[in-house]
């Protein structure tokens, strides 16, 4: 054979082991992801040829699938009290990567989860049929907190503290998941939504950490307790007012200038949120032993899902004293979420133990086979110990029946919380947050309850957790116990 002839065989037989491994490698390798590419249109027209799966509160759906008019995506997503919702169940769209649950269980609510195939839907390579998600959702509690918020910025989460349950996540000012499910007038409230300066799309229930105030002093009390620095919440404590920070100058004052706060008992103390007992009790613990005790409620945790991902509420580290004595009442780099909070007092008012918090009961398929049961699956932590957890819920009732939180009263029902108003801004030169924690008992019902207040039409001097957060909280505990 020619020598030329010979060469261009060789090079053209490599040519095609060439292109023979590419197609090997695009079909078997690079396959899933070209399928899974967010630019793949098929992915959407697949999504969208049939319904999709329902999200279910109290069972009903408060989800659906409307047939749509022309073009190739045969269904769009549809909402019913989505505003209310929203919250909670995100949104799916057409134009956009779905939020929240619908994020978190796209695969079960499309059909494309393999624990939904049948043996005929894999013979014959047919999508299944979608599953369902089954919420934890309270439909009167999560009611009772977005008609109570109204038209402030805040956020509340209602925790049943028996068994993890969550009855309500609301985030104000909310927004209308249904804007954003047509891919031909979603784009036009992608921008209206994100121009919107409260941020409507932001959940702040679980996902905008702020300095919670007043409310950590729970937290630095059941550290004192647990640490044994003081015996029990009746015992006087070693705290001068004015209490000087250490190492400096500055004195820090009280809100209450004539309250008994001088070497007050830590009940007196939560009772009138008297601030030199606090800071000065993080400054004995020292704030080693202080962020133990915030861990072991849930701070600094940057996978706490519920299934939801919620931001991770912060006790920071490596401060000197006087920051570590503003930590005491939850001010200097301290945060934390609404969700943060009401675990704080879930795992109070459970007797020192914390039901992993969760908002999906379970997940099932079409035909309401369990395909996952995250109620049985919820486990329990000590996070405290009984008795500390005991005399911090006696504290708390003081601060309700005749402290700092009588707005949260309910005739009938046992009722404990803790108030906070935190700074915001440099030199608080902008409206403080409005806080409260509780829980509340009545007839074998029992829920914990957080409520942040950023922003409401009340005058500055009016702004406090009993003024604006403790009658949103009383409402949703209302609602849970007596519902």
């Amino acid at each position: 054979m020619n020598k030329t002839i010979r060469r261009s065989a060789v090079f053209t037989l490599l040519l095609v082991l060439a292109l023979l491994v590419r197609a090997t490698w695009v079909q078997f390798y690079e396959a899933t992801a070209l399928a899974d590419d967010q630019d793949n249109r098929r992915n959407a027209i697949l999504t969208y040829a049939d319904p999709l799966g329902n999200i279910i509160v109290a069972g009903d759906s408060i989800t659906g699938s409307a047939r749509t008019e022309g073009g190739d995506l045969a269904y769009k997503r549809t909402y019913t009290d989505g505003e209310l919702y929203a919250a909670v169940t995100g949104y799916a769209s057409q134009a956009y990567a779905p939020t929240q649950l619908e994020g978190i269980y796209q695969e079960l609510l499309n059909g494309t989860d393999l624990r939904l195939k049948t043996v005929m839907d894999t013979v014959t390579d047919k999508r299944a049929d979608p599953g369902n998600v089954i919420t934890t959702i309270d439909p009167a509690v999560q009611k009772a907190a977005y008609d109570a918020l109204g038209d402030k910025k805040g956020a509340a989460v209602a925790i049943d503290p028996t068994n993890g349950k969550i009855l309500a996540v609301v985030s104000t000012p909310s927004y209308d998941p249904s804007s954003l499910t047509d891919a031909n007038t979603a784009g036009t409230a992608w921008k209206k939504l994100n121009a919107d300066e409260d941020k409507p799309l932001t959940n702040r229930a679980l996902r905008q950490p702020l300095p919670p105030g007043s409310t950590f002093k729970l937290v630095v009390a059941a550290a004192a307790l647990e640490d044994g620095l003081y015996a029990s919440v009746d015992a006087r404590t070693d705290s001068p007012d004015p209490y000087t920070l250490p190492d400096t100058t500055t004195e820090l004052s009280n809100e209450n200038a004539s309250a008994p706060c001088e070497n007050a008992t830590i009940r007196t103390a939560l009772r009138y949120s008297c601030n030199n007992v606090f800071a000065k009790m993080a400054v004995d613990l020292g704030q080693d032993k202080v962020r133990a005790t915030a861990e072991k409620f849930g701070f600094n945790d940057k996978t706490q899902d519920v299934p939801v991902r919620a931001y991770e509420s912060v006790y920071p580290s490596d401060m000197n004293r006087p920051s570590t004595a503003l930590t005491g009442i939850g001010q200097y780099d301290v945060t934390a979420t609404p969700l943060q909070m009401a675990m704080v007092s879930a795992a109070i008012a459970n007797g020192g133990k914390l039901v992993s918090p969760h908002m999906v009961a379970q997940i099932t398929n079409s035909g309401g086979d369990v395909l996952e049961d995250y109620d049985a699956e919820a486990d329990t932590k000590e996070i405290v110990s009984s008795e500390t957890a005991e005399q911090l819920q006696s504290a708390m009732r003081t601060v309700v029946e005749d402290g700092t939180g009588t707005n949260a009263r309910i005739s009938g029902a046992t009722v404990g919380g803790k108030t906070g108003t935190a700074q915001n801004g440099e030199k608080n030169s902008k409206t403080p947050y409005a806080w409260f924690t509780s829980y509340g008992k009545a007839d074998g019902k029992e829920v914990a309850v957080a409520v942040v207040v950023e922003q409401s039409n009340a005058a500055r001097s009016e702004v406090s957790g009993n003024g604006l957060a403790a009658p949103v909280a009383r409402a949703v505990m209302e609602a849970a116990l007596k519902g």
